[in-house]
């Protein structure tokens, strides 16, 4: 068993697989998930883990070269409106309909429980080199 970073084996395969220019949403229970996309849904129960969690996490494991948001979170969740700008200080919006659209080219989908609007954000992997 690993002694630390992300235990979940599904998620800790499929971050392993990753290349550059690959998508990764990481998203609330509410975002519809196209046919597609690798999915891994972590949701617990209402707010478990949380997206600050979950994303935090995978920001600990990935190297990001972009992220998108909706530019709705700015508004309607301002709580985690403030967790991205803080993590991804160069972080992109477009609507909400936009990024839906974009997850299908998503390579990998990580469902939390966060169950407040618009706690979900498309990065785009960069190499370590």
């Amino acid at each position: 068993m690993k002694r630390s970073g992300i235990l979940n084996s599904r998620l800790a395969g499929a971050l392993a697989a990753l290349g550059h220019g690959d998508g990764v949403l990481v998203c609330d229970v509410g975002m519809p998930v196209p046919p597609g996309p690798q999915v891994v849904d972590l949701a617990f129960r209402a707010g478990v883990p949380s997206f600050a969690e979950v994303l935090d996490g995978l920001l600990d494991e990935l190297v990001v070269e972009g992220a998108t948001a909706a530019e709705e979170v700015r508004a309607a969740n301002k709580e985690a409106a403030a967790l991205l700008a803080a993590r991804l200080p160069d972080l992109a919006y477009v609507s909400h309909e936009e990024l839906k659209e974009r997850t299908a080219g998503a390579r990998l989908v990580v469902r939390t429980g966060e169950a407040r609007p618009y706690a979900n954000v498309l990065l785009r992997c960069g190499v370590f080199f």
